[in-house]
């Protein structure tokens, strides 16, 4: 973690001797967890760094994510919430000011996800397979029908593992 400080407060000071200007320095955290390298929360002043791809591609991510992430908090306090996430505001901090290609998304391989899937029936020969979130909301009394056949689909109360 003192790395990615080191490196954001780099990132910061370059900012503001650009700028003319300060910066409030956001709260940083390593508990991201999934696909996602890092995360900027805009209106708290968060950045979420992913832990498990920070320690396994330790340099890039501090040349690269780091830096692109604080481009995103520093494009807000510049120009506002009216702008796009990756649009030319943030750009310009990432090549202009950080010197770095602007890549909206790492390239980090990321491991399959195991996951549940439950199976439904209707009246295609086929099982149907849901998602956990989807089964949920059946639970909570939400319907589905069958694209093909048009029956309602009923949880057959088997499920497998993907991945």
């Amino acid at each position: 973690m003192d790395q990615i400080l080191h490196r954001l407060e780099h990132c910061y000071q370059h900012a503001e001797q650009h700028f003319g200007r300060t910066f409030e320095r956001p709260q940083v955290t390593l508990d991201l967890r999934g696909q996602k390298a890092g995360v900027a929360y805009l209106y708290r002043n968060l950045l979420r760094f992913n832990g498990q791809m920070y320690r396994d591609h330790r340099d890039d991510f501090l040349l690269q994510t780091v830096p692109h992430e604080a481009a995103h908090l520093i494009a807000y306090a510049l120009y506002g919430e009216r702008i796009r996430p990756h649009g030319r505001e943030w750009q310009s901090l990432m090549t202009g000011l950080f010197g770095l290609p602007a890549h909206r998304c790492h390239d980090y391989p990321v491991p399959q996800r195991r996951s549940t899937r439950y199976l439904y029936r209707c009246g295609c020969p086929e099982h149907i397979p849901f998602t956990p979130q989807r089964h949920a909301l059946v639970r909570r009394g939400r319907r589905y029908q069958c694209r093909r056949c048009g029956d309602l689909l009923h949880f057959t109360g088997q499920q497998h593992r993907v991945g």
